[in-house]
């Protein structure tokens, strides 16, 4: 069994919002929940989030759509691909989850030392 975290973070890349999700599902269900109620500019994300419904929802809200297309679409949405490239900072965000995760993941870790990394990880997020 697997989950996915879907997470929403500012454009420097600090947690605003996470979801967790299983892992069989598509991202797209996830992304309503973590918009809902806030008020942005633009959103980045990837091919994952190219997706009707959720630009549809962005041009009601008069945010801008810095999304990568995915290659079938058969209109495609104009990408600003300077501002896409700051989708980087995002990715970072999940680089720091991941070494998280090898560190908890450890073969030789206790309870613990498991409670002392999210401890340590909830204490990175905050700080931002």
């Amino acid at each position: 069994m697997t989950t996915k975290i879907l997470a929403l973070t500012d454009a420097l890349g600090n947690l605003v919002r996470f979801v967790l999700l299983p892992g069989h599902r598509f991202d797209t269900v996830g992304v309503p929940p973590l918009i809902e109620g806030l008020s942005f500019d633009a959103l980045i994300a990837d091919k994952a989030f190219d997706s009707n419904a959720i630009i549809a929802d962005l041009d009601e809200r008069g945010a801008k759509v810095v999304i990568s297309q995915h290659p079938r679409r058969a209109k495609p949405l104009p990408l600003d691909t300077e501002m896409y490239k700051w989708r980087h900072l995002i990715e970072n965000f999940f680089c720091k989850l991941k070494e998280f995760k090898r560190i908890a993941m450890r073969a030789d870790k206790t309870d613990t030392s498991f409670i002392a990394i999210i401890h340590l990880a909830a204490a990175v997020i905050n700080s931002r």
